[in-house]
């Protein structure tokens, strides 16, 4: 087995390391400190037919069960979430069982969920399989959608580890690598200006297996540090939603799995440099991200959006008070803060907005 990196993440109910390496899949006992009476792996197709044997390979003494979700956003709902809940109780496990979430974002929020409300709560590890599931891993947000919003129905609920197998990334598409760069960018902007600008210099479809151990390294680091210091989004971690308020209505506005997570935060993104260079009256790198979006290949040119619809599905965002939109802006690269937006003023951005990206 090749060398790991470690990090630990501390929590209000318990700390848990995050482990990086190759080939780690093979040896999950070296990283799970207790004996569990039975493992459930939930995994989603794509995934099952690479990985999955491979998982259950570790547990050749256990009571081992299987779920394999459909592949895309559309599984994280409210019938995926009873199927498995039914599955958990007719399968036997009880609160000294394990729930493995092996896959990408979708298959950790739902299995996480499922272990935050299964006998109240039992243990859950994620593996991560995908780039953008380096954010959503780490932190303990588990979630389902909502037809009128995303993320609506969840917890804060973290794992008891986090085992990140780079080895796994390589059967990735050049979709899911953009959509996972779309996360480090997004941390690279909150965060670090000189890790921005490293970002721009990179073609994320010729990138290294050493490049991208350090960059998903990066991104799980700002991440853990903010998560530390705001467990329950309070404060500082409503800045890892920069991008986000828009990128949640376009899911939800155009149908989950239209766009992938991360081409919607992409979207996002721009919007939120488009917004803040106004309410700041501070240039931003908006042109440069605009066009290392284009020349990786990311979806740039959707503007035929109902604006009025997208503002009420914003109103439905988990960050709206009263009514009101809270947007994550930046004052400057590595400055994050967060604004209200009312109404007549969203409406106008947007369209100001759409206009900018149809005249590119």
């Amino acid at each position: 087995m090749e060398e790991t990196k470690e990090m630990v993440i501390h929590s209000s109910s318990n700390s848990y390391k995050i482990i990086l390496g190759e080939q780690i899949r093979f040896a999950l006992s070296d990283f799970l400190s207790k004996d569990y009476s039975s493992v459930f792996v939930i995994t989603d197709e794509k995934v099952a037919a690479l990985y999955l044997a491979d998982i259950i390979g570790n547990f050749s003494s256990k009571k081992v069960y299987e779920s394999i979700i459909p592949h895309g956003e559309q599984s994280k709902s409210i019938e995926s979430f009873y199927k498995l809940q039914t599955e958990a109780i007719t399968n036997g496990l009880d609160r000294n069982s394990l729930i493995i979430a092996l896959g990408g974002g979708v298959v950790g929020d739902l299995a996480g969920f499922i272990a935050a409300t299964f006998m109240r709560g039992i243990d859950y590890i994620q593996i991560p399989t995908t780039i953008l599931a380096h954010d959503s891993s780490v932190g303990g947000k588990v979630a389902i959608n909502h037809e009128l919003g995303k993320n609506l129905i969840g917890s804060f609920y973290p794992p008891v580890a986090v085992i990140y197998d780079i080895d796994t990334l390589k059967s990735l598409g050049e979709r899911e690598v953009r959509s996972g760069y779309a996360e480090i960018v997004k941390e690279a902007l909150i965060a670090d200006e000189s890790m921005f600008n490293t970002l721009l210099m990179t073609n994320i479809c010729s990138v290294s297996n050493e490049q991208l151990q350090e960059h998903l390294a990066y991104g799980i680091n700002v991440k853990a540090n903010i998560v530390e210091a705001d467990e329950k989004e309070s404060g500082i971690r409503k800045y890892l939603n920069l991008g986000h308020t828009l990128a949640h209505a376009l899911e939800s506005e155009l149908g989950y799995g239209a766009l992938t997570h991360g081409e919607a935060v992409a979207i996002g993104l721009l919007f939120s440099l488009h917004v803040s260079e106004d309410v700041f009256q501070h240039p931003l790198p908006f042109q440069e991200l605009y066009t290392w979006l284009s020349d990786n290949g990311y979806p740039t040119s959707l503007h035929a959006w109902n604006v009025d619809s997208l503002i009420s599905k914003m109103k439905s965002d988990k960050k709206t008070v009263n009514k009101k939109i809270q947007m994550v802006l930046l004052k400057e690269i590595g400055k994050p803060t967060t604004k209200e937006i009312d109404d007549l003023s969203m409406k106008a951005y947007l369209v100001s907005f759409i206009r900018k990206l149809v005249n590119q």
